[in-house]
């Protein structure tokens, strides 16, 4: 028994679990409480064609099936963000985000990041899904904001320094903006401040390890960029889901930064390989020669 209990919970100190966790909770609301029922057959249909896009790539590329956590946290993430009338768009998500993280890599690593990816080709591609940033209301989102940040420093399930960036940038612009020179409420700022989508944004996607730069100079830069960019698209043109939109489009700066500021490389590995959780890839900076080769899960 002993030895079928501690590779069990070995695996789970894999903060991906975690990370599966709380994203199927906020799901769960969102059907339940939210009255997204009728979205459930697009879950489905984007939850299995991941699973199944990433499944069949890693057959035919890595043989590596551990990977199945990550494509599941990106299905979680598209069910969230992704809107559409019709599932097989929301399937078309799935896979263009699966597809992505093996299609488009600079050096080993992912260029985009998978969830953003799809969302943004498949509003471009089809012209029928979209991002509803009201979708949330309210009332559950500064419980989210609390959770999502104490949980995610207590379990180191991603870079919790590039959210803080962001989102200081942003809200500082913001406040200077709205409540300084144009003098509006601070109800209104509150409002922009709590909202789902921003915030989901904020602690799960551009947390992502494996696609933000590497080193902590080029992330700041990365991230006050973001927060920059997002407020002049959101406060000057209108585009309130502007920060969706800007990591996309710099998605080829963290490739820059990474070059720039040359830094150790994080990476999923499989807990059934190694026995423990994320590691970072080591590079010997001064010489190219002396690294240590790693078996990395895409």
């Amino acid at each position: 028994m002993r030895n079928l209990i501690k590779p069990a919970l070995e695996h789970l100190k894999d903060p991906r679990y975690f990370q599966i966790f709380y994203l199927s909770l906020f799901l769960s609301y969102g059907i339940f409480e939210l009255g997204w029922n009728a979205n459930i057959p697009g879950f489905i249909a984007v939850i299995l064609v991941s699973l199944l896009t990433q499944m069949v790539f890693s057959f035919f590329l890595t043989k590596n099936y551990a990977s199945w956590k990550s494509a599941l946290i990106t299905a979680l993430g598209l069910c969230l963000l992704l809107k559409s009338n019709q599932w097989e768009i929301l399937a078309l998500g799935g896979f263009l985000a699966i597809a992505s993280k093996f299609v488009f890599k600079v050096k080993g690593k992912h260029l985009f990041n998978p969830a953003n990816f799809g969302i943004i080709v498949t509003i471009l591609i089809t012209g029928e899904a979209w991002i509803s940033p009201g979708q949330w209301g309210s009332s559950p989102v500064l419980l989210y904001f609390i959770g999502a940040a104490a949980l995610m420093i207590l379990f180191k399930v991603g870079r919790i320094d590039t959210s803080l960036i962001f989102l200081v940038t942003l809200f500082v612009l913001d406040i200077i903006y709205s409540q300084i020179y144009l003098g509006w409420e601070w109800s209104v700022f509150a409002h922009k401040a709590t909202n789902g989508t921003l915030l989901l944004y904020a602690f799960f996607m551009i947390t992502d390890p494996v696609t933000t730069p590497n080193h902590i100079k080029g992330r700041v830069i990365w991230s006050v960029l973001l927060g920059i960019i997002s407020f002049v698209l959101m406060s000057q043109f209108y585009i309130h889901t502007a920060p969706i939109w800007v990591l996309f489009f710099l998605a080829p700066l963290t490739a820059f930064m990474d070059r720039k500021y040359q830094f150790e490389r994080f990476q999923w590995l499989n807990l059934s390989v190694v026995g423990r959780g994320p590691i970072i890839e080591k590079k010997n900076q001064l010489n190219n020669s002396n690294t240590i080769k790693l078996k990395q899960e895409i």
